[in-house]
């Protein structure tokens, strides 16, 4: 049996472990979903957002861009976002163009509520469920957002109080 001493060490070290490779799990990880998806539109019935996501397109340009015009934009927008997550690299921008899809994604509710519920507003259809996963997405563009200047996870408390009181010094 593992004495109390013990299991602390080992919590410290998986602690220390998620501190420092966290945050570039989310963001590789949350770069492949963008990368995977955006990819996929490039091919025609191959996403499963494609339709929806064009027609809102389409509804928001006032008819002005059509989807055949609008998919590949989006395709291209989004494996962008996937490879900027994916690298690290221009994340300021990348996370703003997170930022403006996720918005875009979220326009369904209102433009097409009866494709999006099978009842309003408590029981999304399949499309409903796609749309609301993004409030998952957004949260961890948020986290992301949050270390851009370097911020990183902290694993001890008193380390944290250190560093907010510091960081509330004139």
């Amino acid at each position: 049996m593992l004495s109390p001493r013990k299991l602390d060490r080992i919590d410290r070290r998986i602690t220390r472990w998620l501190a420092d490779n966290s945050l570039t799990i989310l963001r590789v990880s949350l770069g492949i979903v963008f990368f995977w998806f955006g990819f996929l539109k490039f091919f025609p019935g191959l996403s499963p957002a494609q339709d929806l996501a064009g027609r809102t397109i389409e509804a928001l340009s006032f008819g002005w861009v059509e989807p055949a015009l609008s998919l590949p934009i989006l395709a291209t927008w989004e494996t962008l976002i996937g490879l900027g997550l994916i690298s690290g690299l221009f994340m300021r921008g990348t996370l703003f163009l997170l930022l403006l899809q996720m918005i875009g994604t979220i326009l369904p509710i209102f433009f097409f509520p009866q494709e999006v519920f099978v009842r309003f507003p408590y029981a999304p259809t399949l499309e409903g469920q796609y749309i609301i996963k993004n409030l998952v997405l957004v949260a961890a563009g948020l986290v992301l957002g949050a270390t851009v200047r370097g911020g990183r996870i902290v694993p001890e408390a008193s380390v944290a109080e250190q560093a907010k009181r510091l960081e509330a010094e004139p």
